[in-house]
């Protein structure tokens, strides 16, 4: 059993930082301030390889796992660039894993080095309006004519569709209502986000304003039957290898998210003077940050537990869907507790995190919301009749 890392993956930690160490928090701010996309970190992260850290030496990757995933994501909220930082890249680090699993040689000469070389750009098109969490109730439609699909229908909180150059797609080919299993008649496709047949509207949000989330709305959308990933009717168990690994990358997100914004409360705690003595003297503000600091440590343990075991090609869907929960649930009390610590400067911008508590929101509603693993961790660990 390892708890430590290993001589590479502590020089992959240093190499973030130090690439990290190039954009500081006024850059963030700015970015945050103008909901611009950060262009300069993304081609800075793209020259260096990161993006390709997971995908296979044969296309141009550097053929590691998602544990060294992880830790990319991980030291990118950690050096303060939150989930602005992490979403910008967050997609093509876990996103093109179905390709590689489920993937003809041809798609993955074809798809991948584009990717991992950053001349292409994609998106992920999954959630809709109407369906919500209950991903098989989904109806976006792909019909097939010939030797392609015509695909119309609705996704919604599609990040970085304003910049993407392709959209992984998951549509229903067959309707649900002559399906035996809800996850029957699902189909995956990975295909150019054409412009002319899907409108993409920015969704104006709380947070992460950097980084765009949209509503997508494809009309008549052509997909030549060669972009189809897996057999048709088999896209629920190809989605199934992009879910767990985004899942343990929004953990390990989210637990950097919370120890910079406790690293920033236990700095002001020490140099804060008041009645003549640093604020963190005082147990009440101490404390809390002590526990914060234990909490996002035992998170990161089952992120690298969840990260281990889907690298071994293990079943890691119960870790993967805990370590997001402890690591959203953590990283947002981490954050409150920071900007408590401040006081009245914790709203105020100069001080990063009030930024980095409307980020940390994300990871407690997406990809999957803390209620549904706590149904899914009932079900499938402990057996409870099913509740949904």
């Amino acid at each position: 059993m390892q708890f430590t890392l290993t001589e590479q993956q502590q020089a992959i930690v240093a190499a973030v930082d130090q690439l990290c160490s190039r954009f500081d928090a006024s850059y963030w701010r700015q970015c945050d301030a103008d909901a611009r996309f950060p262009e300069e970190f993304v081609s800075a992260i793209t020259k260096a390889g990161w993006l390709g850290i997971a995908m296979p030496e044969t296309y141009g990757g550097a053929g590691l796992g998602i544990t060294e995933a992880a830790l990319l994501a991980h030291r990118i909220t950690r050096s303060g660039a939150g989930m602005s930082g992490a979403s910008a890249i967050h997609m093509n680090l876990f996103g093109p894993h179905p390709i590689v699993v489920f993937g003809s040689e041809e798609q993955k000469q074809r798809f991948l080095p584009p990717l991992i070389n950053g001349t292409e750009r994609t998106c992920f098109g999954v959630t809709e309006p109407d369906a919500g969490l209950n991903t098989t109730a989904l109806e976006t439609r792909a019909r097939r004519q010939g030797d392609h699909y015509v695909i119309n229908g609705r996704k919604m909180w599609t990040t970085t569709a304003q910049t993407a150059t392709h959209i992984m797609l998951i549509t229903r080919t067959t309707p649900l209502a002559e399906c035996k299993k809800p996850t029957d008649g699902l189909t995956l496709f990975y295909t150019a986000l054409d412009r002319e047949h899907i409108e993409v509207r920015r969704i104006p949000k709380m947070g992460r304003a950097a980084v765009d989330s949209n509503a997508l709305f494809i009309d008549n959308l052509i997909v030549p039957e060669e972009n189809r990933i897996g057999e048709e009717g088999d896209g629920w168990r190809c989605l199934l290898h992009g879910l767990n690994p985004e899942r343990i990358l929004v953990a390990a997100e989210a637990v950097g998210i919370g120890q910079c914004a406790i690293d920033k409360a236990a700095r002001y705690a020490r140099e804060r003077v008041v009645f003549d003595r640093p604020i963190g003297q005082n147990q009440a503000i101490a404390h809390p940050l002590a526990e914060c600091w234990m909490a996002l440590e035992a998170a990161w343990l089952m992120t690298l537990n969840a990260a281990s075991l889907y690298d071994a090609d293990l079943p890691c869907g119960v870790q993967a869907n805990s370590a997001k929960y402890l690591a959203a649930e953590a990283a947002f009390k981490a954050c409150e507790r920071a900007v408590l610590t401040h006081g009245g400067m914790g709203y105020a911008k100069e001080y990063d995190v009030e930024r980095l508590f409307r980020e940390v929101l994300i990871p407690r509603i997406a990809p999957v919301s803390q209620e549904m693993i706590k149904n899914f961790i009932a079900e499938k660990v402990l057996q409870q009749p099913r509740s949904y």
